[in-house]
């Protein structure tokens, strides 16, 4: 059992650039064309794919900062691509590669998730309008372009970082769970992972309830405007939610110990980016606030999603002591 622990030595040389990854490195930059095309078209003053009476027209400064900081995002993405791929790019700390990832895997998962579904509901006679008649903000092919390209960009660098984290990090995931010292941290991670579970039921019975279809502590708005990929979506993040806890449990209490231990990792890798950067995200966007207050975010609202931003960071933590204790381990003669 102990030769199975040792970690075995990280790559540090060059890993010869397989014809794979060359064409999953450009199917990643290739995907980001469709949206960066759009972006820039828009803050150059092009209202393709923007009808008439749209929201965006009325804040366009706010459209243009928007757009610069998408822009910055997707193209990231780009940078991503070619660090997973280039020598140097072993030579990048872990943690400065580490989090971009974790944010791209956190904001493109429930993309690549909650649109086939949407489109999935919808083919069974799902809605897709509320009942409040009001002015698309965007023509129904932009979000097909950019959804599209978005699924092909989390497929393609999921699959360059997996390969990457393999060559680099593998030997920090190498056997069962059963296999798993406690370790100095174990404490630690026990507690921050109970506290993320003791704290995930507050949004996870929000969105649980507003996924069932309960409109406790929405904004009128929003419950105007819900139809069947609200429903999707909020059923989503109860998911997710489930994922990043179980994740942080598995790792933390050494539970199933038959399960290797990349699988429990992942679960928190996964989890975690996708409630913390989501709920980052809508919390962010509830502070502006739209002009009309129907919109605007309830109380309830923000606090769910700060609540499960919170869980998302805690996981993390857990998943942060795991590997900091897996990476110091002093391998045996």
């Amino acid at each position: 059992m102990t030769q199975s622990l040792a970690p075995a030595a990280p790559v540090t040389g060059p890993v010869p650039l397989s014809r794979s990854r060359r064409i999953l490195r450009t199917v990643a930059v290739a995907s980001c064309v469709p949206y960066l095309s759009l972006k820039f078209a828009w803050l150059a003053g092009s209202r393709v794919g923007i009808p008439e009476g749209s929201s965006l027209l009325e804040h366009r400064a706010t459209m243009a900062v928007a757009n610069g900081v998408t822009v910055l995002m997707d193209g990231a993405v780009i940078v991503l691509a070619l660090v997973l791929t280039r020598p140097w790019g072993l030579r990048v700390p872990a943690w400065l590669l580490a989090f971009p990832v974790w944010v791209a895997t956190g904001l493109l998962t429930p993309i690549m998730t909650g649109f086939p579904l949407q489109l999935v509901v919808r083919a069974f006679g799902g809605t897709t309008t509320g009942s409040r008649a009001r002015e698309p903000f965007l023509d129904e092919w932009v979000f097909a372009v950019v959804y599209s390209g978005f699924i092909v960009q989390g497929i393609a660098l999921g699959a360059l970082f997996t390969l990457y984290a393999r060559d680099r990090w593998g030997h920090l995931w190498r056997g069962p769970v059963w296999e798993l010292p406690v370790g100095v941290t174990g404490p630690a991670q026990r507690f921050t992972a109970v506290a993320a579970g003791a704290l995930a039921l507050f949004p996870l019975t929000v969105h649980l309830l507003w996924a069932c279809g309960a409109t406790v502590g929405l904004s009128e708005g929003r419950v105007e405007d819900r139809a069947s990929d609200f429903h999707v979506l909020e059923s989503l993040d109860v998911v997710f939610l489930l994922t990043a806890v179980t994740g942080a449990f598995l790792l933390a209490f050494r539970r199933g110990r038959a399960l290797p231990v990349k699988l429990p990792l992942a679960l928190a890798w996964v989890g975690s980016g996708a409630v913390t950067c989501w709920g980052g995200w809508l919390a962010l966007a509830s502070l502006g606030g739209p002009d009309d207050i129907a919109d605007r975010a309830t109380p309830l609202m923000s606090l769910t999603y700060a609540g499960q931003m919170i869980v998302g960071i805690l996981v993390a933590t857990v998943g942060a002591y795991f590997l900091t204790e897996r990476s110091a381990m002093k391998r045996p003669a």
